[in-house]
């Protein structure tokens, strides 16, 4: 096979573009997820946590094992009930209020 073979100039522009696409997009998505994954399962009480929805509060209950909600006080003596799955941020007990920035 030499390089003018149609089937090897095919294979010289996808596997590349494969590549591109793995290390850009397939991967980085990945370690997101398992950060995500990690977050949910060490929630606890006391944590601050911020909604999909844009819903700070303070977590007051946190999940039993397989249980997918917890409960999270959002002012004085109003809690509510939310997914795990919609948590899009926890800052722990001792964390800056805005702990992106603190890394940065």
């Amino acid at each position: 096979m030499s390089l003018s073979d149609p089937l090897m100039q095919t294979l010289t522009l996808v596997v590349p573009l494969i590549l591109i696409f793995y290390l850009l997009i397939w991967r980085p998505q990945q370690q997101r997820m398992k950060q995500m994954k990690d977050m949910m399962a060490n929630v606890k009480r006391g944590d601050t946590v911020v909604t999909a929805g844009g819903i700070i509060g303070k977590v007051t209950k946190p999940p039993q094992q397989d249980d997918p909600e917890i409960t999270v006080e959002i002012a004085d003596n109003v809690q509510v009930r939310v997914l795990k799955s919609t948590l899009t941020e926890v800052r722990a007990k001792n964390a800056p209020a805005d702990a992106k920035s603190a890394k940065s």
